[in-house]
């Protein structure tokens, strides 16, 4: 069974539904404090929402300081999954561990409500039980969600296909598809590997089919599909995760 760690900072707000999430796709999961120096094991570490120390300075630049993160670096660095949620992607691009930034929404107001996605990248821990350019709807909730990145950064990024997931028109709403005016419409990126991803969206706030909606559990369930024990071949088999 997959383990799940799910870091909690001071402020943040979103580590129930996720883990309620987490444990819905079938994962075993821990709660894990910010002071923690250790994942408990985790094949998996999800960076959930929230407002972590406030948010003060910029979203996500005190929490990088905290000591889990050196084991989430510690963890990244050896293959391990790592998935930033808003604020978690917030905090993955503040510690380095993505490139580029998330600053004030464009128009600097807080923006809550449905937002449409493309998948543009199916080979990373959160998009197995996608398609390529398959779309869904999730909330966001957010006010510095606007994605920046030097150009040279943003040519990289889509020359590699690291851009995994994008806004698109497709809300009910009458409302601009991208929210925030984020670059090149990006709403989550990865590493070169895929196995550390952040976007801002919130799938965990439309996890349960209860909702009338399963698009939020397929994104926790293809973290739990690329990260279970069988999927990660063992040193000696040769193979790649």
């Amino acid at each position: 069974m997959t383990r799940i760690a799910v870091v909690r900072f001071p402020g943040s707000n979103c580590e129930a539904e996720t883990i309620r999430a987490a444990r819905g796709a079938g994962a075993e999961v821990t709660e894990v404090w910010h002071r923690e120096p250790d994942l408990g094991g985790a094949d998996l570490v999800i960076l959930p929402g929230g407002f972590s120390y406030g948010d003060y300075l910029r979203c996500g630049s005190i929490a990088r300081f905290s000591p889990v993160m050196e084991a989430v670096r510690r963890h990244a660095r050896a293959g391990g999954a790592v998935v930033g949620i808003c604020n978690g992607f917030q905090i993955l691009c503040e510690a380095g561990l993505l490139p580029g930034a998330l600053v004030r929404n464009e128009g600097l107001h807080f923006v809550s409500r449905p937002v449409t996605l493309r998948v543009e990248r199916t080979g990373t821990v959160c998009t197995a039980a996608f398609r390529a350019g398959e779309q869904f709807t999730v909330p966001v909730g957010h006010g510095d969600g606007r994605y920046v990145a030097p150009a040279d950064t943003l040519a990289m990024l889509e020359a590699e296909g690291r851009v995994v997931f994008r806004y698109v028109d497709g809300s009910c709403l009458d409302a601009p598809a991208n929210p925030n005016g984020a670059l090149h419409d990006i709403a989550g990126i990865c590493d070169a590997t895929g196995r550390v991803v952040g976007f801002m969206p919130h799938p965990e706030r439309l996890a349960d089919p209860r909702q009338g909606t399963d698009a939020g559990l397929r994104v926790f369930a293809s973290m739990v599909a690329a990260t279970a024990p069988a999927a990660v071949p063992s040193p000696s088999s040769g193979g790649t995760a």
